[in-house]
């Protein structure tokens, strides 16, 4: 493939988007940067996750805050996702397969017990062929129509293993004494909320066919979004375009290309 490194290789250059022939960001202050970030989302994700399932307590004024960590929460667990597909390119760790690959599963074991490599096969073939038959996340049926596309985007990656795994987490969390309320509201809810975020904001919105016509073979668009609300609405993912034509670009520099 010609515009996508293999899982978890090292990139085969650096070089700025933005000021072409320059290299302002090496790959180890890529590396430290990216590491750091992954650690707090994947630290923030943890911590609230641990205290909401097992630890929470409901009392009057929960029940006020509690739709403010559930959106808390759901944007982690959207980071979670963010972070291992930018180890799916290389672009967290670059020179660290390894580590890509390692940090890559833990992030997609926590979101929904999925399995890295299968998701990173399947993101290679998104790239080769966006928005095509051949694109398996491409709804060709109907590539305008929201709600059967992500019915089969759903049914395409949660399968039976996947169900198997959140279901023996499920009776284990039951086990140890977790509250069926709390797993709802902090764990279920949040994970239902992320995938719809990411899906409509990573997915549906620049791959769906419209009155527009797309700029090039990447079948995609940008969101025309301010700073924060991209940040809030899928980590810049909705820069979606320039993540096509740069895709050994962090999630966290998409705004720099945006604004090039």
């Amino acid at each position: 493939m010609r515009d996508m490194p293999q899982t978890g290789a090292a990139m085969p250059s650096l070089q700025d988007p933005i000021r072409p022939g320059t290299s302002p960001v090496t790959p180890a202050q890529q590396r430290r940067r990216g590491l750091a970030l992954a650690a707090a989302i994947v630290g923030g994700w943890l911590t609230l996750h641990v205290w909401g399932v097992f630890f929470h307590a409901w009392s009057g004024i929960d029940w006020l805050r509690a739709p403010l960590l559930v959106a808390l929460q759901a944007w982690l667990s959207t980071g979670l996702f963010i972070v291992a597909h930018d180890a799916i390119h290389g672009s967290l760790a670059p020179g660290r397969p390894r580590l890509n690959a390692a940090i890559g599963q833990l992030c997609v074991g926590l979101y929904a017990g999925f399995r890295f490599t299968r998701l990173a096969a399947s993101h290679r073939l998104h790239h080769e062929a966006p928005g095509t038959a051949d694109d398996p996340d491409f709804h060709a049926p109907a590539p305008r129509a929201f709600a059967a596309w992500l019915h089969a985007f759903f049914r395409r990656h949660f399968g039976l293993a996947e169900f198997a795994r959140v279901t023996a987490v499920l009776i284990l969390y039951l086990a140890l004494g977790a509250q069926a309320l709390n797993l709802i509201v902090f764990w279920a809810l949040p994970a239902l909320l992320s995938a719809l975020q990411l899906f409509t904001v990573g997915t549906w919105l620049p791959h769906r066919h419209g009155d527009d016509s797309f700029a090039d073979r990447h079948r995609t668009r940008s969101l025309r979004w301010p700073w924060l609300p991209s940040l809030l609405g899928c980590y810049h993912f909705g820069y979606h375009h320039e993540h096509h034509l740069w895709p050994h670009v962090p999630w966290w520099r998409l705004p720099a290309v945006r604004q090039r």
